[in-house]
């Protein structure tokens, strides 16, 4: 059965692959790929893990056990011995995925694909990246020589891998686009650790509220972009007393804020970019033991973005989701404490218009005078042309990522970049120490070096603790700052200084008997600093609160039934104003057949139901024509956060807002609401006709696409999950939880986890997507946390490390 699969998906490879790919450009010699010596043949071996193989730079033996899953249980001596093989063991069956995310972090894409690639290297060179990294190595070079020598035999690991390969044995993806890995250097892991950092640094929409705000006018933008929802449960529960804090907010300035517009939208992080996390205390759980649970939103695909290891020494054993580039788990727990992370989405990146004193662009306007700026000169290898040289400027700000030359308006002006990326931190610190962590205090310790991306980190701890703290460094901003583009040549614009770490919002055993975060609002207004509204999630996470308010008790059954959970809050509370207010004697027979459909639905977004594609189409034509007046060319704007807008219909149906900006008529909410109805039955019907069954299942398409944009024969599509993005279930069509876990302290923890992929990045593997489908219906895998390296119980093969 494995090799038919493999054969039927090189078939479709083959046929697919010239236009599929045109994207990444040129394509690789058909001959090369298909040689029987060294082609894609070569890569149908089962993965080898048994027998003895030996390593440089190993002081003591490594003992890797496996389980029925692929999953690696890594016993080494010591730190550095461990960090090696887990090195070795992750590029065993990662190499290609790891790598190529470097690439990609770095800039460095047209080196692989070409000229088409350009585009997307440059723009990562702009943002930073590499000025990031290697701020990252700087400081950890500086005040942490340990974790740079930890990285540094974590890259050894690597290369004993890289080094024992032939071009025959080579992942799929190198012969597929014709090149080789490189040796792996600490550099890349820091690279590494700044892709996640951009991926989750929040949704950045300062060019777009300065746009939207000169085109609306103060009064009008507040409404529609308010700081606070009316309806607010935040991370920190809203009794919380914040009187012990006595840092002071920065003090607003007298200046105004300037009103510009830029040409271009930004490039920016994915906006379904979160994650649910939450832990009850042992007076809430069903056995008296704390229970914490995690599952990050983000891209489905495949190899999937993370890599299950166990990693033990004689001092810490820790278990759960590696992220194939860096050292330890990320998500998981050990004999004492369970952790894991969601997206904070606080505003870390300012912009700030630049004015150049001339052509030269050597100095810029800075406190009445004129600044230096520097050159970073980035230079962009491409595959079969000569080298890009890209000069981008810097300021005392940041990177001027969009001026003339790019994505800019074509003026001799700039727009710099102010991120917190770019200062440096040391999170592998944090990771590697929440790895070893005993309790409360050491993970309070841990989160200490970390500062960004902005998450919110939850602990829970085989002592009874449970926690949430909001981590990351903040600058203390005045009131306003960073919410629109500001003025680069007024010191008051500048990060004035940092909210002290201490005074960081955070709960430890709450009163309440719980903590969770689901990417919503951190504090409410009693918070002394600035904490601006950026569309804060405002759905999943009253679902969350709503569950764990509902009863005494809860189960490891209620936390498998919450991770999955389909119910449709934003549905819920939109549908019943629209079938109220809409006028529905103009519809005819088929139309009236669909309005019975949804007025019967019960809110879950379940696979076989075919309200929630009725819904999802109505709302996707329901909320763009709302704000179609935002809908200017050449202008960077961003429509109005989702929650407001139903706001809007609720309490303001009559409003100019709902005019149909090309039409002479005055429209209100109600004229809306049959517009976009009648549309979509009517676009529906004929998907009807066109693919059969509308269910959920195949309306949405839940599809986890191979990282080459989306190849299908390396892809798995039609996922019989249901769930959206505003639900628990935040399975939208290829986004959506990428690792559940559930962990009840007991001693040692008990745990389950699962994750849309595989262990292998193989495609010829039958590891490669064999969790999928337990995923996707809400099932689990239990893990198997080994206390003695000596036991067998549960292991399928055992390979040793040797010197």
């Amino acid at each position: 059965m494995k090799y038919l699969k493999f054969f039927v998906s090189l078939v479709l490879l083959v046929g697919i692959f010239f236009v599929l790919n045109t994207k990444f450009g040129s394509i690789p010699v058909i001959g090369d790929f298909l040689n029987p010596a060294q082609g894609i043949w070569q890569n149908e071996n089962t993965e080898s893990i048994t027998g003895n193989v030996q390593i440089n730079g190993l002081t003591e033996k490594v003992t890797i056990h496996y389980d029925e899953n692929l999953v690696p249980h890594i016993f080494a001596q010591n730190d550095t011995d461990l960090y090696k093989a887990q090195g070795y063991i992750t590029a065993k069956h990662r190499l290609w995925q790891m790598e190529f995310q470097t690439f990609a972090a770095a800039g460095r894409l047209s080196e692989i694909i070409g000229e088409k690639a350009l585009d997307y290297d440059r723009a990562q060179r702009r943002k930073g990246m590499g000025f990031g990294a290697e701020n990252t190595l700087k400081k950890m070079t500086e005040e942490d020589p340990e974790i740079i020598a930890f990285i540094g035999a974590y890259s050894e690991g690597v290369n004993d891998f890289i080094q024992s390969l032939d071009p025959k044995n080579y992942p799929v993806e190198y012969k597929l686009l014709g090149y080789k890995p490189e040796p792996w250097t600490i550099d890349k892991t820091a690279y590494l650790l700044m892709y996640m950092t951009d991926m989750l640094c929040g949704r950045d929409s300062d060019l777009e509220y300065t746009n939207a705000l000169r085109l609306l006018g103060k009064e009008r933008f507040d409404l529609l972009f308010p700081d606070f929802f009316d309806v607010n449960d935040p991370i920190i529960p809203k009794e919380t007393d914040w009187s012990y804090i006595e840092t002071a907010i920065t003090e607003t300035p007298k200046s105004e804020l300037p009103l510009d517009s830029i040409a271009e939208t930004m490039e920016k992080p994915h906006p379904n970019n979160g994650s649910n996390n939450w832990a009850i205390s042992g007076d809430k759980s069903y056995s008296g033991k704390a229970i914490l649970a995690n599952d990050p939103h983000l891209g489905l695909n495949l190899p999937s973005i993370w890599f299950v290891m166990q990693l033990a020494t004689p001092e810490h054993n820790s278990y759960g989701a590696t992220l194939p580039g860096a050292l330890g788990v990320v998500s998981g727990f050990n004999t004492d404490i369970a952790w894991g992370e969601t997206n904070a989405t606080r505003d870390v990146k300012d912009w700030y218009k630049i004015e150049f004193k001339d052509t030269n662009r050597t100095q810029y306007k800075y406190d009445n005078a004129w600044k230096n700026t520097t050159v970073r000169v980035e230079e962009i290898k491409i595959q079969g042309k000569e080298t890009y040289l890209d000069s981008v400027i810097y300021t005392h700000h940041g990177p001027v990522s969009y001026d003339h030359t790019f994505k800019g308006n074509g003026q001799m002006e700039g727009y710099a970049m102010k991120w917190i990326g770019h200062i440096g931190g040391n999170n592998q610190r944090t990771l590697i120490d929440l790895n070893t962590s005993k309790n409360y205090d050491d993970y309070l310790k841990a989160l200490q070096h970390w500062v960004a991306p902005a998450q919110n980190f939850v602990f829970a701890s085989t002592n009874g603790d449970i926690a949430l703290w909001i981590q990351g460094a903040f600058a203390n901003k005045w009131e306003g700052q960073g919410k629109f583009l500001m003025d680069g040549s007024n010191p008051e614009n500048d990060w004035q200084s940092f909210i002290p770490s201490e005074n960081n919002a955070f709960s430890k055993n709450p009163e309440r008997g719980f903590v969770s975060s689901a990417n919503q609002h951190p504090v409410d207004e009693s918070y002394p600093f600035y904490v601006f509204n950026d569309g804060y999630e405002t759905y999943r996470n009253r679902v969350i609160n709503d569950f764990f308010n509902s009863k005494e008790k809860f189960s490891i059954q209620d936390f498998k039934d919450l991770q999955n959970n389909n119910y449709n809050l934003k549905a819920s509370e939109l549908l019943p104003t629209m079938f109220e207010n809409m006028d529905i004697s103009s519809l005819n027979q088929e139309e009236l057949d669909f309005l019975n459909i949804i007025k019967a639905w019960d809110f879950n977004s379940d696979i076989a139901e075919t309200a929630p594609s009725i819904w999802d189409l109505w709302w996707k034509k329901l909320y763009p024509l709302t704000w179609d007046e935002f809908d200017l060319d050449n202008t960077a704007l961003i429509d109005p956060y989702t929650y407001q807008t139903i706001y809007m219909f609720k309490n303001h149906p009559e409003d100019d807002f709902m005019d149909i900006v090309e039409t002479p008529e005055k429209e209100t909410a109600k004229d809306l609401f049959l517009i976009t109805f009648k549309e979509t039955a009517k676009e529906l019907s004929e998907w009807k006709k066109e693919h059969g069954d509308y269910n959920w299942q195949a309306y949405k398409g839940t599809f986890a696409g191979h990282l080459l944009q989306g190849l299908p024969a390396f892809s798995r599509f039609d996922l019989p999950i249901g769930g959206d993005r505003n639900t628990v279930n935040a399975a939208a069509e290829n986004h959506g939880p990428s690792w559940r876990m559930i962990v009840e302290m007991t001693s040692p923890p008990t745990a389950l986890g699962i994750y849309p992929g595989g262990q292998s990045g193989n495609p010829g593997s039958k590891y490669y997507d064999n969790f999928i489908d337990h995923w996707a219906v809400g099932e689990y895998f239990k893990a198997l946390f080994i206390q003695d390296q000596t036991s067998t119980e549960g292991v399928i093969s055992t390979q040793t490390l040797t010197p």
